[in-house]
């Protein structure tokens, strides 16, 4: 069992779901209650990580992220080591590819309010903040709860934009992932075959969780199962 991979990647599911549930958030909100013009291509350039190939993605961002790109300059200047193939490089590939993870069930979530308990609470007087922390974060949190575990799941399982990214160095972008991928290279399936089945009885025991957590809270509020 390679610990410091599986250890690696654990961090970086960590790291991209606290780094990008915040944002996520308020994204999902806005989406399910402001109706505007360009609406449907903001959630199509959202959704563009589930259909791209995540080679494709791992370019594109190698490509925005590397030393000859301006954010990729900026960085080294500031930090003194390059984005990309780098331990921080991943953290923000991995944000960025697990925006649909988080955004979609989030903005389920808070279209499942109905709009009386919102005018309710507008009618009692309750602020932007009272209304969002004691009235539709309780009533949406089965969304939030199931974009944290797909964004985290997700991430433990993600390769090739890893791969294009960071690369496969030990103990800074050698992800779970990478190293199964290494272990079948290298014809040691009993190795790869260990880490594939302890990842996926994670995986598993991490959406049976978030499922009954998410049903809980659903016939707690009354609320229909996303």
């Amino acid at each position: 069992m390679d610990w410091p991979a599986l250890w690696l990647s654990l961090q970086l599911g960590g790291l991209t779901v606290l780094l990008l549930m915040p944002a996520a958030l308020f994204a999902g909100r806005a989406l399910a209650y402001r109706h505007f013009r360009g609406k449907s291509l903001v959630e199509a350039l959202l959704a563009v990580p589930l259909v791209l190939p995540p080679t494709v993605v791992g370019y594109y961002l190698l490509v925005g992220l590397g030393g000859k790109s301006l954010i990729g300059q900026c960085f080294e200047r500031l930090s003194g080591h390059a984005l990309a193939f780098h331990f921080s490089g991943l953290v923000v590939a991995s944000i960025i590819v697990n925006i649909p993870f988080a955004v979609q069930p989030i903005q389920r979530g808070f279209e499942a309010i109905s709009r009386e308990v919102r005018d309710a609470a507008e009618c009692c007087g309750m602020s932007f903040w009272r209304t969002l922390l004691t009235v539709e974060l309780p009533l949406a949190w089965p969304g939030v709860l199931t974009g944290m575990v797909l964004t985290f799941a997700h991430t433990l399982g993600e390769f090739g934009v890893v791969l294009m990214v960071g690369g496969s160095i030990p103990g800074q972008t050698k992800t779970v992932a990478i190293s199964i991928y290494d272990r079948v290279q290298a014809f040691d399936f009993d190795a790869a075959g260990r880490m594939s089945l302890l990842l996926l009885l994670f995986s598993v025991a991490v959406l049976a969780s978030a499922a009954g957590l998410a049903r809980r809270f659903g016939r707690r509020y009354g609320l229909p199962e996303l």
